[in-house]
Formats: C-alpha cells, sequence, structure tokens
C-alpha cells in the first residue's frame, strides 16, 4: 500500500472513532514511574518545520488545553525502532558501540533523505504530522538495518510490533477527555493538506528513550552526519 492511501485511510477511520466520542486516552503519559525504555534510530526535522508545526500545535492547544503536546525537542520520525520500549531493557544490557557499528555499516551509500512533511493525520489516540520521503532511500536503508540486525547476534525486537514504512511525526497525544472531538477534528481538517515543508535530513540519532521521547530522559547514543 502507498503511503497517501496508508495515512488517508487512517485518518478516515480514526477521525470518524474520535468525532464519535470512541478516542483512546493514554493512560501512562501521567504515570511518572512510567520505566518502558528502548534504542530507536530517529531524524528530527528542521527548525524551520518545527515552527510551522507549532502554529498547529497551538490552534489544537487552544482547543484541547489539557491534552499532551510534544514539545519542538521531541518531535521525531522514527527510522527503525531496534529495541521497542519495555520495562524490562535498561541500557547496562548492551554495548552501544555494537550498535553503531551495524547502524555505520548500513548507511554506506546512503545518498540524501529529504522528508516532505504535508497534511496530518490521526490515531483513535493521537494527531500527526504526514511525512513522505522525496525517494526509496529511507525505505533502502530500512531493510539495510533489518537484515544487517538479524544477521546479527545483538538484542534487537525490530518490526516485532508492526513493520514500519511510514515517516509521521506524532505532536499531541489525548491524556484527557476531549472538550470537543468534532471541534479537534474540524481543527485536523483545516490543516488536512497543509503543507509544513520539506527538509534534508542532516543527522541520524541513536538514542536510548522513553516511550514519548522526552527529552530530559533521552540519552543521544550516537549521532551520525548525512552527506
Amino acid at each position: 500500500m502507498n503511503l497517501t492511501e496508508h495515512y488517508n485511510q487512517l485518518y478516515k477511520s480514526s477521525s470518524e472513532t474520535i468525532s464519535a466520542g470512541k478516542y483512546a486516552i493514554d493512560s501512562e503519559l501521567k504515570n511518572e514511574s512510567d520505566s518502558r525504555f528502548g534504542i530507536t534510530l530517529l531524524i528530527r526535522p528542521s527548525d524551520e518545520i518545527k515552527a510551522n508545526i507549532q502554529h498547529f500545535i497551538h490552534e489544537l492547544k487552544k482547543a484541547e488545553p489539557e491534552q499532551y503536546f510534544y514539545p519542538d525537542s521531541d518531535i521525531h520520525i522514527t527510522v527503525m525502532s531496534i529495541i521497542s520500549c519495555s520495562t524490562t531493557f535498561q541500557l547496562n544490557q548492551i554495548s552501544p558501540n555494537e550498535y553503531i557499528e551495524i547502524i555505520c555499516k548500513s548507511l554506506v551509500d546512503v545518498d540524501k533523505i529529504k522528508i516532505h512533511y504535508k497534511g496530518v493525520t490521526a490515531s483513535p489516540s493521537a494527531i500527526m504530522i504526514q511525512g513522505f520521503p522525496s525517494d526509496e532511500t529511507l525505505n533502502n536503508l530500512r531493510n539495510r538495518l533489518r537484515e544487517n540486525f538479524k544477521n546479527s547476534d545483538l538484542q534487537q525486537s525490530i518490526d516485532s510490533r508492526y513493520e514500519i514504512f511510514t515517516a509521521h511525526s506524532t505532536i499531541m497525544r489525548f491524556q484527557e477527555k476531549l472538550h470537543d472531538p468534532k471541534k479537534l477534528i474540524q481543527i485536523a481538517e483545516k490543516y488536512r493538506d497543509y503543507d509544513f515543508g520539506e527538509f534534508d535530513v542532516k543527522n541520524i540519532e541513536l538514542v536510548y528513550n522513553d516511550w514519548y521521547q522526552r527529552k530530559d530522559t533521552t540519552r543521544v547514543l550516537g549521532d551520525f552526519g548525512l552527506r
């Protein structure tokens, strides 16, 4: 299935679910003892794009101030969840350098990655910005990472939750009852095809992170510059 189709289907079913008041609340967001950690390879959008996203977040905040909004520092695109977040994983179980080696090997010959953020989509518990890679470079990198990690003895859980092929960024999660689900979808509708801009990926980060990629609990393990 192509990306546009995937985002459209997701938006259609989720916006109907939210409007009908059947959305899901993420009860872990306020759990201070949430100890789900993992390792992720990710891309962070440019400052210009983040500024554009903040306009949208500002409108959402006015309508639903009690919800959880991603600060600039936490907005990201997941390239690959290498070890999915869980309560059983801790950083001292692995040697980050071995992971860095495999990532370096996978990045050989990777040319520019360009991402276009256009429009918004949703899940039953979140609002996301749609990202579209300009070509197959990101997919090829993901396939290489899959292959190289699966051929190693390193701990990994790649694709264990689902096989990643999108390039979206989650910007809002529901942590409380919504004031007005229909109004929220009206705002999303307004930005449904909004052009947030395009950026060249300058670097990819390997991080040890919590479920929500909060900056204060994230540790950068490796930073890989792209040409």
